[in-house]
């Protein structure tokens, strides 16, 4: 069965949706790239994620798409669709991957590979995919058992007998970018030879949010309990949101929101003592570095949980959970919002302690 890829030397490994999901799957790409030492692997993803495959080291290459059938693409000429696919084959790989999580179709880009010729073609599915699939997984989750993502993509790739190295999720930082955010921490006075803490307030899906109004708090006390240097990070987009709650905290907290390029984010979350932040990117990221980790975990989904790091996983328990949506259908977001601010200081005394 699987002999067909054990001599396949061009992959591509399919993940359409965030960073995170991309992260996620970087085990199961060693493990891909790995089997074969002349084999290449490229990463087929949107444009929200592809900004993270030059801190892929087990990708050769990266294709940027918008599929119309995943939540973020804008509406286009179906036409497009069909000229990328001629273009997909043109690349002429041997085998696909697709790294879907379990709430998601692998149908359509089952499809994509079929017209694009890549004769060897493995996902997991809820139903018979027949001439779309090869290498058929029939699909357990959610309904026997929810696995992390990382291992439910592990165990797809290990049916056609790959299995990595090392489990641990693949982030690749750059000294150029260990030594810009020194710079930046000199000029924010921030002493490099002392303990410091890095906070990540937002997040893309609004139901991942932790209230600014109870970030505020927890710095607040984190700063009389530790006296530690406190750095917030974010996107240009999240500015608004750091500012906030740099006006509601009171305290002293320094701001790098907008100010990093990804690489940069990336060296920040490996430089810090402890990160702070949301169920998102940054988290996973996080995890890859080694950094230890609170994570405010909105429990809209349980498979995203910090991976193979040190971590305090904080949450309020509702019955509403793993709703799977980007913005609370009960309005009240109190999964996150009962997670009181002492239980983020306790949580982050905890991984501060040797």
């Amino acid at each position: 069965m699987s002999a067909d890829w054990d001599n396949a030397r061009r992959i591509l490994c399919i993940r359409l949706d965030s960073l995170g999901d991309v992260l996620m799957c970087t085990p199961a790409m060693r493990a891909l790239r790995e089997r074969r030492r002349s084999r290449s692997v490229t990463l087929l993803t949107s444009p929200t994620a592809a900004p993270a495959a030059p801190f892929i080291p087990e990708l050769d290459g990266v294709i940027t798409y918008e599929a119309p059938w995943m939540k973020s693409s804008q509406a286009h000429d179906p036409q497009a669709d069909l000229d990328f696919a001629a273009t997909l084959a043109e690349q002429n790989f041997e085998a696909a991957v697709i790294f879907n999580s379990y709430s998601q179709s692998p149908l359509p880009a089952a499809l994509l590979c079929y017209l694009a010729r890549i004769p060897l073609r493995l996902a997991y599915c809820h139903e018979n995919a027949y001439q779309l699939l090869t290498h058929w997984l029939p699909d357990p989750e959610p309904d026997k058992v929810i696995r992390h993502e990382v291992r439910r993509q592990l165990d797809l790739v290990a049916h056609v007998r790959c299995k990595p190295s090392s489990t641990r999720m693949s982030f690749a930082v750059r000294e150029t970018d260990i030594d810009s955010v020194r710079a930046h921490l000199d000029r924010l006075g921030v002493d490099r030879e002392r303990r410091w803490i890095l906070l990540h307030p937002g997040a893309s899906a609004a139901s991942r949010r932790y209230p600014p109004a109870q970030w505020a708090q927890a710095i607040r006390d984190l700063d009389e309990r530790l006296k530690l240097p406190m750095v917030l990070t974010g996107a240009v987009g999240e500015q608004a949101l750091v500012d906030e709650i740099r006006e509601q905290c009171g305290v002293p907290v320094h701001s790098l929101a907008g100010l990093l390029n990804l690489g940069e984010l990336g060296a920040a979350l490996k430089l810090a003592t402890v990160v702070v932040c949301n169920n998102t990117g940054p988290a996973h990221i996080a995890a890859a570095v080694g950094t230890p980790l609170v994570d405010l975990y909105a429990m809209t989904n349980p498979q995203h949980t910090p991976w193979q790091v040190r971590n305090r996983l904080l949450y309020h328990d509702v019955p509403c959970r793993f709703c799977m949506k980007s913005v609370c259908p009960q309005g009240h977001n109190e999964c996150l919002s009962k997670i009181a601010p002492t239980q983020v200081v306790e949580a982050v005394c905890s991984l501060l302690e040797p």
